[in-house]
């Protein structure tokens, strides 16, 4: 199963967000993870550290089927993301600074996706469980003053 255009869509108004905010020193790649980051630090405080991590640990599940070369990537008991790139601590190399990308003819999406996909993944869960009002009314608070689209109208307009 694809990741949901919509929440790929949404997946990527977070990193761009995110980009605009961050230092023009520091690496495209880290954009993704602290995109990660971020959405963690806001729901450990809604649903609790092992809510989180079971919310994440099914999102990479879910991504690994997009993405094979997601299979190293783990998340720990506190909900970080680890097992990325060539090594622990190399960097986010799977995730690299490519955010947009079409699949290959198996329907993956290349390494240098895998960071949207679970980053969508994720939002398509949370969507899924909180519904959503609660899912943009969070990413509002954690990224304040971010024009973020509707999940389920087409363009974030509705129909």
């Amino acid at each position: 199963m694809k990741t949901p255009p919509k929440m790929r869509d949404l997946a990527q108004q977070l990193l761009s967000c995110e980009a605009n905010e961050g230092k023009t020193s520091e690496p495209v790649e880290n954009t993704t993870l602290r995109v990660y980051e971020k959405l963690r630090q806001s729901l450990v405080g809604f649903a609790g550290t092992a809510g989180f991590q079971s919310l994440a640990s099914r999102a990479l599940a879910m991504a690994r089927s997009e993405v094979p070369s997601l299979a190293a990537a783990q998340v720990s008991a506190d909900g970080a993301l680890r097992g990325l790139g060539q090594g622990l601590g190399q960097g986010l190399s799977e995730f690299g600074p490519q955010i947009e990308g079409e699949e290959d003819s198996a329907g993956q999406y290349p390494a240098s996706n895998g960071g949207i996909v679970v980053i969508a993944r994720l939002l398509g869960l949370l969507n899924l469980f909180l519904g959503e009002a609660l899912t943009l009314s969070l990413l509002r608070v954690t990224w304040p003053g971010a024009a973020l689209n509707d999940c389920s109208s087409e363009n974030g307009r509705d129909a």
